[in-house]
């Protein structure tokens, strides 16, 4: 049976494309996030600008989005941008020079600091900008939004 199987679900992975992550920054100043796809659905939060969210679903106009906290939402669609973002998850996460351990420290940011995502880098580091000015690289493992 399992021979019979296995051909069929191999030809369903081909058939579909890898979904990729979908990440985008809220636009607008606050954004109400609901529980539904309606302006009339319930209100759950608000949330500011700039910071990321996960595109799970589009639907009409609408976005079902999980936050960093993984707290699923739905928002209006046009309130999200292109820009990539990312969120510090870390009490204090450090900007370094270089991809290294015991590169010097440009910069600490506190926890939900908002950061422009700048590009990948080495494995376990990627690359960003502070609004401030400071660009450099952070650990993986300290921001959401990748």
């Amino acid at each position: 049976m399992m021979r019979r199987l296995l051909p069929a679900l191999l030809s369903l992975a081909v058939a579909f494309p890898a979904l990729a992550i979908d990440y985008r920054s809220v636009e607008v100043p606050a954004a109400i996030l609901y529980d539904a796809p309606s302006q009339k659905a319930k209100k759950l939060y608000l949330i500011r600008a700039q910071t990321p969210v996960e595109v799970v679903v589009r639907l009409e106009g609408w976005a079902k989005v999980r936050d960093a906290e993984g707290t699923l939402a739905w928002i209006e669609a046009a309130q999200l941008g292109e820009r990539r973002t990312l969120l510090v998850t870390t009490a204090a996460a450090e900007l370094r020079q270089s991809d290294k351990a015991d590169a010097p420290v440009l910069a600490r940011f506190d926890k939900w600091v908002v950061l422009e995502y700048a590009g990948t880098a080495a494995p376990g580091w990627v690359a960003v900008k502070h609004r401030d000015g400071a660009a450099g690289l952070i650990r993986t493992t300290q921001v959401w939004g990748l």
